[in-house]
């Protein structure tokens, strides 16, 4: 006789035995083991993130501490520059020219007193006369001054012109040279301050810098670095107008940043 195995049954089944299992508790209560091990997992999870979360962290502060380096960031900005066209002046008048005024020279003409008809006829020395005519010749000279060319004097600078200046090798060389000269003031890296400072300077007709000046300051130790590195700019190619040099003025804007 073969031997039938009789499944015992569990306990949620002989709770739920003569009750409604489709009520909810008897689901609840069957999935309740998953349900723990799953919590239980999670927990385990949660409790590992908040374990070592605060040791990477700290590791990463760390290291980040270690490799900070301060940095000085320049950008070039288009700072309200008039969308204008400029109408070139007219060119100059010719200076005139000097005109030397001179008298041509007459010589003097000598007339002969003897008449054609007394000509055949024998005369002495003594009776011989000849006048002559000395006219007086007038001759006018201008007397020419030597020109000194004086230097003339520098126009106001104008704000757009045909040509601008152009710093050599071109913006990107401007940038590197003044990123390059740049050293963050001490007291200020102490204090932690930043910002950002706008320098005003005039490129002349010759290519040089001057009347140097702070549109927009942030801190007197960033201005008077931001005035210095600014002053030992090399010369620019300078700006034309209607194809003569001319000084412009020229703005660059410095942004201090601690990193």
């Amino acid at each position: 006789m073969t031997k039938k195995k009789i499944r015992a049954p569990v306990f949620d089944d002989i709770v739920f035995e003569y009750r409604n299992k489709e009520y909810g508790a008897y689901r609840l209560r069957k999935n309740y083991n998953r349900n723990v091990i799953i919590a239980l997992f999670i927990s385990v999870v949660i409790m590992a993130a908040a374990i070592i979360m605060p040791y990477l962290n700290a590791k990463a502060l760390e290291s980040g501490q270690k490799q900070t380096e301060r940095q000085v960031e320049i950008e070039m900005e288009n700072l309200d520059q008039p969308n204008e066209t400029v109408v070139p002046p007219p060119p100059p008048p010719p200076p005139p020219q000097d005109v030397v005024q001179q008298a041509r020279y007459v010589p003097p003409v000598v007339v002969d007193s003897i008449k054609p008809e007394e000509a055949q006829q024998l005369m002495t020395a003594d009776e011989a006369q000849v006048e002559v005519r000395n006219e007086e010749v007038v001759e006018f000279v201008e007397e020419v001054k030597e020109e000194v060319q004086e230097e003339e004097p520098e126009p106001e600078p104008f704000v757009v012109v045909e040509e601008m200046p152009m710093f050599p090798g071109g913006d990107a060389e401007l940038l590197k040279y003044i990123a390059e000269h740049t050293n963050y003031p001490e007291v200020a890296k102490e204090n932690n301050i930043q910002g950002r400072v706008i320098v005003r300077f005039c490129v002349t007709s010759k290519g040089g810098v001057n009347q140097v000046s702070v549109l927009k300051g942030v801190d007197p130790e960033l201005d008077a670095e931001a005035v210095r590195v600014v002053n030992s700019l090399p010369p620019f190619k300078p700006g034309k107008q209607g194809g003569k040099p001319v000084p412009v003025w020229y703005m660059v804007p410095i942004t201090f940043t601690l990193k």
